[in-house]
């Protein structure tokens, strides 16, 4: 809900949004633009009686003397009965140049108050300013949410993209735009009546002046007696008028001052009213404030980037494969389909299966795990579609699935079936599937079919599968769905380097270049064939035979020219051993998965490496993009330091230009027999004050592996009250597991 009530004003405002803050951002320059211009004395070095005697001797004809929130004087005088306005240099009353408001400002003033259209554009900036406040509030609280705790805001974001530039910005300017936004919200709504508008009555007329010969305005006390920094406006007797007195306002009040004998008749001081709507104004423009308006222009300017930001950004999650077309609601369908997904492709399968389950005359509510509902009333038939993530772990989408389980109210009659996807080489395949039809069975709820576990996103399997259900539901439907990946390119082999051999680990790094043909190379950074990629992204590789692509980590970045991955040759492996049999020379499909959800933050916190075997890939990736020696901390476990130390010569070179701080190795058939987790034991009590000072932990190599990391980490962590989850929530945790 509240991710739908931020997009959904941010859509409708983002026109008007970034009309005012362009101009909002173009007035903040004004209080620093007219704050350069002037002179400023400093406190008290000049009283008002000092500067209204220096004025009128240069000119005579003075009638008004206005200091602005900037510190600028201004006189309005009459010369020859021509009336004129000048600024004056407070030190001297000489005049620095004539006074005339900037055309294009007051343009740009009216365009940000009123969109040029009057009292209706006036309201509709209002409204606006008020969408500006709710964006806001919405926001900061998405942020929160995302990052796990208010806390976590002062961090580092994790990803990248469209997204990352969002957040970042959003934090950066949401102070500033609030502010902006609440005052404007406030001043809008006195304008048209909806709080009230503080009276200002001021002193009245004194009833008795002296009416004595006019003294020379430099000689009067009670204007002696007022700070030039204090004064807002002096305006002066009508000439040859000895019953008429000067009119003094200052930051505090105002009152009246006798021209003959300087006593100060009348004195009124402003309401607090008053003076709360000069700070609101001062707040909202930056008037007598012009590093604050500096500050507010700079926040302003970020609003066009979050408006092309957060549009792109809900129109990507509109065409994501987590968009359903023609869904029922969830009080009203008569079957739900619920997704689990970690990299969308299982909502391709979902949506194949509510496009035929609506064909065939059922409501469908599709939606993902996450937002499981506690009670369908006219569902009859439920199907969960679940990948599984990491170690039987949940996928994204559905890692709050079990805890919203416990609150379900599902009717009796309401059938369900579970469809996991995974891989069979793996352990733990389709984990998770498994376990949510046990926990689905002990809330009561009777199987439709037993869960079906789909191995490599087989079509053939979903088809089959489809079709039992067709027949148990008693309505003819089929299901067809053939993921489609990406389109490939031909990548040559360029460069090998072999390791593990003696230790029966046989793993080889492996550069590849895109290949031409004709059997020309060219860098993949000069080519548009690929899009562009950093270390921890997948490389997608097509074996022989037609197989399902398979994925490996990428340890390289497009600038870096090539294409590098780590792989281990696996018993019965069908493609890790198809890569281990390239030579120099060799082609092979292939093609780019994003993985920015495996990304070192920016920013100087530590940042720990945790891996074993071919897992150090994309480690080795991120150690060589630290070209800002931010500390970088590298764990990681070999067999034998003789046979597979991997990557070996570059983290010495690593560690000599500082892009890492630190490498701590294990060997577990060296004399020591010792592995990763045991290095982290013993440097508990450093990991824990890196940990402490926001520290983030990547974890990338075998599940087992990533499975006593884990364990150990959590262990680390006990005397911080906090475990791996919340580092997690915060994206402080990341794991690229195998």
């Amino acid at each position: 809900m509240l991710r739908q009530l931020h997009g959904l004003t941010g859509l409708l405002a983002a026109l008007f949004l970034m009309t005012l803050a362009i101009t909002g951002a173009v007035l903040a320059l004004a209080p620093a633009m007219d704050r350069a211009a002037v002179v400023i004395p400093a406190s008290g070095e000049v009283s008002v009686a000092e500067l209204a005697g220096r004025v009128v001797a240069h000119y005579p004809g003075t009638e008004q003397i206005v200091r602005g929130p900037s510190g600028g004087v201004i006189v309005y005088y009459n010369r020859d009965g021509q009336p004129g306005a000048d600024l004056v240099n407070p030190l001297t009353g000489e005049g620095i140049a004539p006074y005339e408001p900037s055309p294009f400002f007051t343009w740009i003033k009216d365009l940000h108050r009123s969109f040029l259209m009057d009292n209706a554009g006036r309201m509709l900036a209002g409204v606006m300013a008020a969408f500006m406040a709710l964006l806001c509030l919405s926001g900061i609280l998405l942020l929160v949410r995302r990052t796990g705790g208010w806390k976590a805001l002062l961090r580092p974001f994790a990803g990248s993209g469209g997204k990352r530039i969002h957040s970042e910005l959003a934090r950066f300017a949401v102070l500033g735009l609030l502010l902006s936004a609440l005052t404007g919200s406030y001043l809008s709504a006195q304008r048209f009546g909806l709080l009230p508008e503080p009276a200002e009555i001021g002193p009245m007329f004194p009833a008795e002046v002296s009416g004595g010969q006019p003294a020379p305005v430099a000689t009067l006390s009670a204007l002696s007696n007022v700070d030039l920094r204090e004064l807002r406006e002096l305006v002066f007797p009508y000439p040859d008028d000895p019953q008429d007195v000067y009119s003094l306002t200052t930051l505090g009040g105002s009152g009246f001052v006798d021209q003959a004998t300087g006593e100060l008749l009348k004195y009124q001081p402003r309401s607090e009213g008053s003076l709360f709507q000069q700070w609101i104004v001062s707040l909202h423009t930056g008037e007598g404030l012009w590093w604050l308006g500096l500050i507010l222009g700079v926040a302003a300017l970020t609003v066009p980037v979050l408006s092309v930001t957060g549009v792109t950004i809900w129109w990507q999650r509109r065409r994501s494969p987590g968009k359903c077309l023609d869904n029922a609601d969830a009080s009203q369908a008569d079957t739900v389909i619920l997704v689990g997904s970690e990299g969308n492709a299982t909502w391709g399968f979902a949506r194949a299966l509510q496009a035929s389950l609506n064909t065939a005359g059922f409501r469908v509510h599709c939606a993902e795990m996450n937002a499981m509902v506690d009670h369908y009333p006219q569902a009859s038939m439920l199907f969960v579609l679940t990948s599984t993530y990491g170690a039987g772990d949940a996928p994204a989408s559905a890692r709050r699935f079990m805890a919203r389980l416990r609150d379900f109210r599902g009717e009796k009659t309401l059938k369900y079936a579970v469809l996991g996807f995974g891989d069979r080489q793996f352990p733990n395949f389709c984990q998770f599937a498994v376990e949510v039809d046990a926990a689905l069975a002990s809330k009561g709820l009777s199987r439709l079919h037993n869960a079906e576990l789909i191995d490599r996103c087989c079509p053939a399997q979903f088809s089959e599968w489809g079709r039992r259900i067709s027949e148990l539901i008693g309505t003819p439907f089929s299901l067809t769905y053939n993921p489609v990946l990406p389109p490939t390119v031909k990548l040559e082999l360029v460069e090998r380097a072999d390791y593990g051999l003696a230790v029966q680990a046989p793993t080889s790094i492996l550069r590849f270049k895109e290949a031409h043909q004709g059997g020309r190379l060219k860098f993949l950074i000069r080519t548009k064939a690929l899009p562009s990629f950093e270390a921890g992204d997948l490389l997608g590789v097509m074996p022989p035979q037609g197989q399902a692509a398979r994925f490996y980590s990428l340890a390289s970045s497009s600038t870096d020219g090539v294409l590098e991955v780590c792989v281990r040759k696996q018993d019965g492996g069908l493609c890790s051993g198809y890569l281990h049999e390239l030579r120099p020379g060799d082609r092979i499909d292939g093609f780019i998965r994003h993985n920015p959800g495996f990304r070192p933050a920016t920013g100087g916190s530590p940042v720990i490496l945790i891996g074993a075997g071919a897992g150090i890939g994309p480690l080795t990736g991120f150690i060589r993009k630290n070209t800002e020696r931010n500390p970088m901390y590298l764990y990681w476990g070999g067999r034998s330091s003789q046979s597979d130390f991997l990557y070996q010569p570059e983290l010495g070179l690593y560690l000599d230009d500082h892009r890492l701080t630190g490498l701590n190795t294990a060997f577990s058939r060296s004399d020591e027999r010792a592995y990763v987790q045991d290095k982290l034991r013993q440097d508990q009590r450093a990991v824990r004050q890196m940990v402490n000072a926001g520290a983030q932990i990547l974890v990338c190599g075998g599940r087992d592996m990533a499975a006593g990391v884990r364990q150990v980490i959590e262990d680390i962590l006990k005397p911080l009250a906090i475990d791996v989850e919340a580092l997690r929530a915060q994206g402080r945790y990341l794991e690229d597991v195998y």
